[in-house]
């Protein structure tokens, strides 16, 4: 598309005075936005002028369409605000791809560059944040955390920081309007900068995070008690067995020398970080030694996996009953059906049968994940084979049991924002419940006032949880090229 412009006059932009001397002229190719799909090119004959003013520094200049072009620009305005929509929503890779099926092909460096290109995203509201989100995302997991605030009303993102300590915190909440109501974890840092930052407002731990720490209580507490998962043995032959012995193998001895290991080293007055520089350990790996009790502890066992045996068992336990346990036939038969896999897995499936000729009426004991997702589950919501195991193990086990009422009567608490009830559940915790749950009851004394507020007040951090899932997939989109500010313009920019 040829265009000129029509004008006698242009205005210098240095300062801005109006001049009709013409130096000379040239054409100029504008890439605009595509039409019915197909790449659009503007061949624009512009004119060069003498400025007239003799105090300006610029002796000539060259005119400007206002809409239409600027300086240096190769696109027009239109196409420069598609490409950065584009650009806000998909970053480099998939942007690119995009543009070119649209008509508009671009370079992935240059749609980072017109991101990159935006004024900075304005650092406080237009109104001031009643109901302020915090919480923490990982700008490169296990290294390097950020921290980012949301309007827990409007579901928005307000701002991104650098860093989960404190101080940042505390600087933008005094550098802003004071929020009535600060949601967060139970992140001692995130406290300590509320309360610096803004002490008047109220503290609100969020319920979803408390009740994640108290389903991981429970989970220890099931494995402190994996002995009562065990189903009790029927057959009389069964009877005279003896109890079942300690974890054998590298693993447990693995376990059980870093468990004395660690101990050692705490009884010494050694703190967590210390160990844990010492050992090459994380902080957390050596909380998990110091807090058990016993190395069994320690002890997980694993699930299952799915084989492709799996759909032919039916017929392989229909044939050994019949009284077929020649392994190289059986694996013949199920070859002709459609088996893929090797003759070692049939004949392993057969010794089974052939060592525990009762293995269909041996149960397997529940895993430890089975029972908490059992105890931190509605009552309602289970099936009735569950109900009924989950009832079994109760009996067995006087302290799984004791932990199943009071998991209950904190989810009622939770559930009907009875706040009130909670210094009752402490006390009750702490008098009676197993070691891990009523460490947990203690923990919660630290931060009582908000943990209180948390179960009395509608407010949670569910908009701020969304804003960190759509900062993770943010971040995986940009392969690699989430730097900070580039980063931060995306989540404060795009919608």
């Amino acid at each position: 598309m040829a265009a000129g412009v029509r004008g006698q006059r242009a205005e210098c932009p240095g300062c801005t005075a109006s001049s009709t001397r013409v130096h000379s002229r040239y054409r100029r190719r504008i890439a605009d936005a595509p039409t019915a799909g197909r790449s659009t090119q503007i061949w624009l004959r512009v004119r060069r002028f003498f400025c007239e003013n003799t105090a300006c520094e610029k002796k000539t200049f060259v005119e400007q369409v206002a809409g239409l072009t600027r300086r240096w620009a190769r696109c027009t305005d239109s196409l420069r605000r598609m490409l950065t929509a584009v650009g806000l929503a998909l970053a480099g890779r998939a942007g690119a791809r995009l543009t070119a099926v649209l008509g508009m092909p671009v370079s992935r460096h240059s749609l980072l560059r017109l991101v990159r290109g935006l004024p900075d995203p304005p650092v406080s509201p237009v109104s001031p944040v009643t109901v302020l989100g915090v919480d923490d995302y990982a700008v490169k997991r296990g290294h390097h955390y950020g921290t980012v605030l949301v309007d827990c009303q409007t579901g928005k993102a307000i701002d991104l920081l650098l860093g989960r300590d404190a101080d940042p915190l505390a600087e933008w909440l005094q550098a802003h309007p004071k929020p009535v109501v600060i949601c967060r974890d139970r992140a001692t840092a995130y406290a300590e900068g509320a309360a610096t930052g803004a002490p008047e407002a109220q503290q609100v731990a969020d319920r979803f995070h408390l009740w994640q720490n108290l389903a991981t209580a429970v989970e220890r507490t099931v494995i402190g008690h994996k002995r009562c998962l065990e189903e009790p043995a029927v057959p009389a032959a069964e009877t005279s067995r003896s109890p079942a012995t300690e974890p054998t193998g590298a693993m447990a001895d693995r376990r059980k020398a870093n468990h004395a290991l660690v101990h050692d080293l705490v009884a010494q007055g050694a703190s967590f970080r210390q160990i844990a520089e010492h050992l090459g350990w994380s902080q957390r790996t050596v909380a998990r030694y110091a807090h058990a009790k016993a190395w069994q502890e320690l002890m997980v066992g694993q699930k299952p996996r799915p084989s492709l045996l799996d759909p032919f068992i039916p017929y392989l336990r229909e044939r050994i009953d019949q009284g077929c346990l020649r392994a190289t036939r059986l694996h013949r038969e199920v070859t002709t059906q459609g088996f893929t896999g090797g003759y070692g897995i049939v004949r392993a499936f057969v010794e089974q049968h052939r060592m525990k000729p009762d293995l269909e009426r041996v149960r397997r004991p529940a895993s430890v994940r089975e029972v908490t997702g059992w105890i931190c589950r509605h009552p309602d919501n289970l099936v009735e084979h569950d109900s009924q195991r989950l009832q079994a193990i109760l009996e067995r086990c006087p302290e799984l049991n004791t932990a199943a009422e009071l998991v209950r009567s904190f989810a009622d608490m939770l559930t009907h924002l009875h706040g009130h009830r909670l210094g009752t559940w402490i006390a009750s915790a702490q008098a009676s419940a197993p070691s891990p749950i009523a460490r947990f009851a203690t923990s919660l004394t630290n931060d009582l006032a908000a943990v209180t507020a948390g179960l009395s007040q509608p407010h949670n951090s569910g908009p701020v949880e969304g804003n960190v899932n759509r900062i993770k997939m943010i971040k995986r989109q940009m392969y690699g090229r989430a730097r900070f500010d580039l980063l931060r313009k995306r989540v404060l920019l795009a919608r």
